[in-house]
């Protein structure tokens, strides 16, 4: 998938609203990157990203504390976008993000400085992405939610419940530091509730595989 006017012009709806010029000018500013699971997503500059449109694989979008604690705020899927990644040209947005691949992935990223031109120059531009963004802030605010309030077996069982419906599975493929990340909790935590889920008969546990081995259970533990 290489023709990046057709995939912006099918993604973005402000898409029918620039001029031919300015197509050529957002296309020239847009570029096809392949990520390997587990390598970030980085500027080949010094400036934030840019938005980011997922073509194939899966994003994670995270925030990481002084002390190296990361904590995910959401994930972008194939036909998703994220905005966060060019929050540098939104002056109401103050907090910085990283971006991982989560699998293998090829993402279209549109530099951020680009889009900010855009931006200051088109209503179309700027509506849509101020939307994008309102509408992943409920996906961060959902996180930190989860963070505050649920206790940690919870969210743990509802992470591995996501993790089967989204991959069809109950063979769940992530190392227990994985799963620490995606929660925003340590290992060590994340092991000793894994082996109490184990010794409940919720889950049978094998390295870099958590096996989910009573649904009903655990889904309760979620409610």
């Amino acid at each position: 998938m290489t023709d990046i006017p057709s995939i912006l012009a099918e993604h973005y709806p402000f898409w029918e609203h620039l001029k031919a010029d300015e197509q050529h000018a957002f296309v020239s500013c847009s570029m096809i990157r392949g990520y390997e699971k587990g390598s970030f997503v980085r500027s080949d500059c010094d400036e934030c990203l840019g938005v980011l449109l997922v073509l194939s694989g899966e994003l994670r979008i995270y925030i990481q504390s002084d002390e190296g604690r990361e904590v995910t705020l959401f994930r972008v899927g194939p036909g998703e976008l994220c905005t966060l990644s060019a929050s540098c040209v939104m002056s109401e947005i103050t907090f910085d993000i990283y971006v991982e691949a989560a699998e293998p992935s090829q993402v279209l990223i549109t530099r951020a400085g680009c889009v900010h031109r855009f931006m200051e120059t088109n209503i179309y531009v700027e509506n849509f992405i101020y939307k994008q963004t309102a509408e992943r802030f409920s996906d961060v605010m959902w996180a930190i939610s989860q963070i505050l309030f649920s206790s940690f077996d919870k969210r743990l069982a509802s992470y591995l419940e996501d993790e089967r419906r989204r991959s069809g599975s109950t063979a769940i493929t992530a190392t227990h530091d994985q799963i620490a990340k995606n929660l925003g909790s340590a290992r060590e935590v994340v092991s000793r509730m894994l082996k109490y889920f184990e010794k409940e008969g919720l889950v049978s546990l094998s390295r870099g595989t958590v096996t989910i081995t009573d649904i009903p259970r655990l889904k309760a533990l979620t409610a």
